[in-house]
């Protein structure tokens, strides 16, 4: 069950469903959860588990059969701008323009969300502290590693301070030194006020990071439980065995 959060909430996902064809089994089934300010929620699950799908349909790239979306009050499918206006998200296939540069990208997507040129420089150089690009911002997109496109794909979904963040496997192909800024600049963007929607394979990333997990298996949410929470009752709990345990009972 969903844990109570007296904080208010950015995202709430009732009763989602998805299919991708009218013949096909749903994809997705009944996905319900919430985040709220503050925190970093996971969606845990094995390859092919529906964690893609449920963070396109939450990006409003994917429509949906049954089920509802607001982000920060506004419906994804009757207010589809307003509420693309409070998200920023990272795919996991970089669909960016490799013809341009780290930084035509990045001012790119300032100009989409009509970022004024003062902030977005303030916004750059700080994102640039964490990213560290360095002078590669000024190289093309298609001469980027995975790790390098990863970057400027976050350094972008970030540009005009978006209420919602969301990434799909964040942590591939980053190196550790990057991967240890990301979570830290995760943990204090959750902090400032505002949430985080990931989706991870990596039970340790999720268990370390996350404030609620969410787990999806075979397209239906198995639980959503509260980290902190069993955390504080329990130090030494085994994440890796609970979650072992739902994934054999279901």
């Amino acid at each position: 069950m969903e844990q109570k959060n007296n904080s208010t909430a950015v995202v709430q996902i009732q009763g989602l469903y998805k299919k991708y064809s009218k013949k096909a089994d749903y994809a997705i089934e009944n996905v319900t959860f919430s985040c709220h300010e503050g925190e970093i929620v996971g969606l845990l699950g094995h390859n092919g588990a529906g964690k893609s799908t449920t963070l396109k349909c939450l990006e409003g790239m994917l429509p949906f059969e049954k089920g509802s979306i607001s982000i920060s009050g506004y419906d994804i499918k009757k207010e589809p701008v307003k509420a693309k206006m409070n998200m920023g998200f990272v795919t996991d296939n970089h669909a960016v323009f490799v013809k341009m540069t780290g930084i035509q990208y990045v001012s790119f997507m300032a100009d989409v969300y009509k970022v004024s040129t003062k902030l977005r420089k303030e916004r750059l150089d700080a994102l640039e502290q964490v990213f560290q690009l360095g002078d590669a911002i000024n190289n093309l997109v298609s001469s980027y590693s995975h790790g390098m496109r990863q970057k400027i794909c976050m350094m972008a979904s970030l540009i005009h301070a978006p209420k919602l963040w969301i990434l799909d496997e964040p942590m591939t192909g980053l190196d550790p030194r990057t991967m240890r800024a990301v979570q830290d600049f995760m943990r204090g963007y959750a902090k400032a006020g505002n949430c985080i929607i990931f989706s991870s394979h990596a039970l340790n990333t999720v268990a370390k990071l996350c404030d609620r997990v969410v787990l999806i298996r075979k397209g239906k949410q198995i639980s959503d439980i509260n980290v902190k929470e069993i955390i504080a009752r329990d130090p030494y709990f085994d994440f890796e065995e609970y979650f072992l345990q739902n994934e054999r009972q279901n």
